[in-house]
Formats: structure tokens, sequence, C-alpha cells
């Protein structure tokens, strides 16, 4: 297929509707704008609910809009380009796939219009922490590299003008994978596979598939990272054509990355054994933080760095914001902001980080989860439950069917932390892990984590 200027070429006069105004909607507009194409687009949002300044750039640049209403005729466009949080479901998305217009996301307009390496992670937790640390250490290594995707800086700002000299370390959600069609990563890597996104994909089945098509277009000069000691994620390994590495905390593969006793190890396709550190030289903690930098060590090293670069980049990363974060120590009780906990499974990864002693905050847009599993974890690790947001009755209900009742209600993120403050005991630990995504009370979970903090600060004074 066509990449970089010459498929910027294709684009000339081509009618364009890019559905979603998010930043990877308005990096597309742009993106596109520049290549010639004729842009239109549509949000659900009225005017009054988008960006002034980039409702500006629309309008001088004669950009047709549909905002808050949907498109007359999908006649009127030769492809869609969709942002990641608008479901394929919508009438008019199911009108243009049915007269046959091409759909396709941000990820694969960026893997098309420049002319970059990708290394693309994807899975269910994780993601954030390991596509920094794989940035760093492409960084460390000399490369040109820029972090993007669903980290938070759209891939389609990094990719035009792009060469095959330089990298995109980047971030991959189920949703972007959705509407790949030619996207082939150098290194792609799926990190585990547990229930999340239930409310868009309607089954397990349907959630591995799409973090598959990481893997879809791949061949054998090509490398699948992935996590040996989750089946569900593993079973993909077997449906693709690129060479897969395995990664694993419990057992040594005949190539890979693996622990070994407390050693971070890497192993080549010759056998030889390459020391990336001690796990007590990391400075993220968690079993679940051995198993990131596992998958980031074998990333690297198959794509060519040098594993003394990979050993001290390592060591010396400190974490990401908002993923079991530590926020500091008053009267003696630690607080850590996990705020990108947004599911099941990755509360449970914060509560055994922690082990126990732990004041528990947590609630919000549940996505049609089931909280049993959350809740089955309190047992002699969660002292108190307090809880918030629109979904906080159903994890009551949970935790009430396990026989945990220490549980405490609250109507916003300050009573919350108010609430924790006066429970807590010199040496017990406060943890926001919600569990869930943060779209019923605030915009990001970003947000809601710098929310935690402000309120932690506003203690203090």
């Amino acid at each position: 297929m066509k990449r970089g200027e010459s498929y910027r070429q294709t684009l000339k006069g081509r009618r364009v509707l890019v559905v979603g105004l998010g930043k990877s909607g308005k990096a597309a507009v742009r993106a596109l704008n520049e290549s010639g194409a004729v842009v239109s687009v549509q949000d659900s949002k009225t005017p009054d609910g988008l960006d002034t300044q980039f409702l500006s750039y629309m309008e001088n640049e004669g950009i047709k809009a549909w905002l808050g209403e949907e498109p007359y005729d999908m006649r009127d466009y030769d492809m869609l380009v969709m942002s990641p949080g608008v479901p394929l479901s919508l009438g008019f998305i199911r009108e243009a796939q049915r007269i046959g217009l091409e759909i396709i996301g941000e990820i694969e307009l960026a893997y098309r219009i420049g002319n970059a390496k990708f290394a693309a992670i994807t899975g269910t937790n994780g993601k954030t922490t390991t596509t920094t640390l794989v940035g760093e250490i492409f960084k460390a290594s000399g490369r040109n590299t820029a972090v993007v995707g669903n980290i938070g800086n759209p891939v389609v700002s990094e990719a035009l003008g792009t060469t095959d000299k330089d990298w995109l370390v980047t971030e991959v959600s189920s949703f972007q994978l959705e509407t790949t069609e030619d996207f082939r990563p150098v290194v792609s890597a799926i990190l585990n596979l547990t229930p999340d996104h239930l409310n868009r994909h309607g089954t397990m089945e349907a959630y591995g598939q799409a973090k598959a098509r990481i893997a879809a277009n791949q061949t054998s000069d090509d490398y699948l990272v992935i996590n040996a000691d989750d089946k569900d994620a593993f079973r993909i390994a077997s449906d693709t054509e690129a060479t897969v590495i395995p990664f694993s905390r419990t057992s040594e593969p005949e190539v890979g990355a693996y622990l070994d006793g407390s050693s971070i190890v890497v192993k080549g396709f010759d056998g030889e054994k390459h020391l990336i550190c001690d796990r007590a030289e990391l400075q993220i903690i968690g079993d679940h933080n051995v198993e990131n930098v596992l998958a980031a060590s074998a990333i690297c090293f198959f794509a060519g760095i040098d594993t003394e670069i990979i050993s001290e980049t390592v060591k010396n990363f400190a974490g990401v914001e908002h993923r079991i974060e530590y926020c500091g120590t008053i009267d003696d009780v630690d607080y850590y902001n996990d705020s990108k906990g947004t599911n099941v499974d990755a509360a449970v990864i914060a509560i055994k980080a922690l082990k126990d002693r732990i004041i528990l905050i947590a609630g919000g847009d549940g996505k049609g989860q089931s909280f049993d599993e959350l809740a089955a974890h309190f047992s002699g690790a969660v002292k108190e439950l307090i809880l918030l947001g629109r979904d906080a009755p159903i994890i009551e209900e949970s935790a009430r069917r396990s026989g945990f009742t220490d549980i405490h209600n609250c109507k916003d993120m300050p009573e919350c932390v108010r609430k924790a403050a006066e429970l807590a005991k010199p040496g017990d630990k406060v943890l926001l892990s919600p569990a869930c995504a943060s779209w019923d009370m605030y915009s990001s979970y970003e947000q809601r984590g710098k929310h935690f903090k402000e309120c932690l600060k506003e203690m203090l004074r």
C-alpha cells in the first residue's frame, strides 16, 4: 500500500468526513486539510460545547460542520475517519458501511500519511506505563522517537513528514484498533486481556478480536511481544504470522523476557541470556510493574536496542502519573493516586501492590462490569471502602455480597478525601483506584486524579 507523500497525493480532492472532535479528531482534520482533502466534520456536541479556537479554524478553512446533528446524505463522502470514542453502531455510520464507504480511524490515517516505524502496545492494563518506558528507552538509544496514541498525543499529529528512520511508540486501545486496515507495527505488544469496555464490544470475544488487530498485518519480519502468563491474551499468538516473543513472570520461555528468581532477563534467539536488572532495583512497585518492565525490555531488545541502555533506563524509571502514584504522607498515612485504574482488574492490581491496610476510594462509570472480582480481593487488604459516582450502588452490592460492610458513600471527591483522612490510622494507605471510568463526573481520568491531588493539598493548608 502507499504511505507517506504518495498516499497524501491520493487525498487531494477526496471528500472526507471526520467523526468526533476530540484530540485525535482535531488532529485528523488538520492533517487531512493540509493534505488537500475536502474535509467535513461531525460531532454530537453543539458549537457551544466545543473549542472556540478550533471552530474558528474550521470556519476560516471552509470546513463544513455537522454539530449536534447527523449528515443528511452519506453519498456526499468518499471516506470516514473515526475518532476512537465514537461507536461504529451509529445510524449514519451503518449507512456509510452499507453503501461501501471506506471507514478508518486516526491510527490508520497516521500510518498512511507518514513513513515512520511503529512500536505499538495494547492490553487491558499497563499500556501507559509500558509505552512511556519504551519511549524513554528508545529516546535514550538516540532514535528519533515520539510517544503517541491513547497516551494523550494524537498519532496523526506526529506522523506527517516522518521517514523510515523515525519511530512512533504508540499506546493503542481496542477502540482505535477497530478501525485499522493496513496498520503494521514493526513490534507490537499485547500485555494482558481482562474484561473491559464490554458496554462497547459486547463480549470478551469481540474485545479480544479488536485487540488482535494489532498483529493482523504483521509478517515473520515483525515481532509480537505477548504475555505468556495470560491464556486469553496468549491465544492471539496462534493467529499471527509475526515472530512471537513471549514474556513471563512464572516460567522461562525459549526466547523472550522472564523473571529468573528476582532477576529480569531477556533471552535472544541464540539462547544468550541478558540481565536487565534485579526487581529490587525498580522504582515502580508490584508484580504488574514487573510484567510491564518485562514487556518493555522485550520490545526494545528485539527492536535492536542495546541491553545496557535498556537496563539503565529501566532502573531510572519512576512510573507515570495517575498509576499507583505516591502523592505524599499526611499524619503518617500514605496517599496514592491510581485514577487510571478504570476497570476492575486495574484496581485489583493496585490493591495487590499495596497489600494491606488500604482505605479504598472507588466508583464512577462502571462500563457494564461486574464488581464481584474486586470485592473478592477486599479481605485482609481493604479496611474501609469509600464510594462515589454513578455506579457506587453496584459496587456496594458486590461488596456486601462478599461480606464486606465497612462502606461509606460520599457525594464528591473532597468529601471522599475528608472521610478517608477521618478513618485512617498511622500506617494506613489511602488509595484512589476507582475501578471505573470517570465520565459520569469528570472529562477524563487525568482530571479526576488531579482533583484528588488538589484535595490532598487543600488538607495541608
